[in-house]
């Protein structure tokens, strides 16, 4: 019986292995485009923050990240040694002179004709949640040129912003940056009415480049998520910044010294939260 169940066990195992190289092969990469974020994160200020993201579109989807999240699984992987111990063990590490660089967006978004999946971490876990396609776009009757690219108006309202897109026909991919898609064509610019957020494509990479190429994002940022709702994805990365100690002693780590130093930010961070300007004002359940 133990037998049989064994065979079972690695026959799913590699169905479940040949389904999604299969289905990372199908990505074969369309476009690829680089998005400007403009910012506002802190009600307290008018400063914005900056960051560069980039728009991977493959044969039925598309994936939304931030570039230097993207570079820093590149210098990883290109970074990583592994080492043989005397006891037949493995130990992996990096080598020295890596530098691994540093954003706070990690996530990563995937965009179908089906549906929006959200992708991020909570320590050592990969959440993932799920949200329709934006359906209530309404497409204005106006049109203008941005860097050279013929664009026309849409506009919709999601989660509390009203927003202006200008997306080309001309590009005849429905994505968009973030969350935004299922216009007739690229979103080109995006923003707010308040003007706290923008997003604006900057570069874009030749056809002649792609030929051939699949989109080259990471599998682990996508692959073994366990499905859960935003709120709740939110409230266990809010519940691990809250309790860094108590974790880390969780995985066999303990801090010697510090503790008050991470209480102080935590309680930083509890201020700071009144005074977030967020992308998303209303939160799904």
């Amino acid at each position: 019986m133990n037998y049989h169940k064994k065979i079972f066990q690695v026959l799913i195992f590699l169905y479940s292995v040949l389904y999604y190289t299969q289905s990372y092969k199908e990505d074969s990469l369309r476009g690829e485009f680089t998005y400007r974020l403009r910012a506002k994160f802190d009600k307290r200020t008018d400063n914005q923050y900056e960051e560069l993201f980039t728009l991977k579109v493959g044969n039925k989807r598309a994936f939304f990240a931030s570039t230097i999240s993207l570079k820093g699984d590149s210098v990883m992987e290109n970074s990583r040694v592994t080492t043989k111990n005397y006891d037949g063990s493995i130990t992996l590490s990096y080598k020295k002179e890596a530098v691994i660089p540093k954003t706070n967006f990690n996530f990563t978004i995937i965009q179908s004709t089906e549906d929006i999946q959200y992708f991020d971490s909570a320590f050592m876990s990969l959440l993932m949640y799920k949200e329709p396609v934006i359906k209530n776009w309404k497409l204005m009757n106006e049109t203008k040129a941005i860097n050279t690219i013929i664009c026309k108006k849409a506009e919709v309202k999601f989660k509390g912003r009203n927003w202006i897109a200008w997306y080309s026909p001309e590009i005849p991919l429905s994505y968009g940056p973030m969350k935004f898609n299922g216009l007739p064509g690229l979103i080109i610019k995006i923003t707010d009415d308040r003007g706290d957020y923008d997003f604006e494509l900057v570069k874009s990479s030749p056809t002649s480049i792609l030929k051939g190429k699949l989109v080259n994002i990471k599998k682990s940022r996508y692959i073994g998520a366990t499905e859960t709702t935003q709120a709740k994805l939110k409230q266990a990365q809010r519940n691990i910044q809250a309790n860094v100690t108590g974790v880390l002693a969780s995985y066999g780590t303990t801090i010697i010294q510090g503790e008050e130093m991470l209480k102080q930010r935590q309680k930083e961070r509890e201020e700071n939260k009144k005074y977030e300007n967020p992308l998303e004002l209303e939160k799904d359940q």
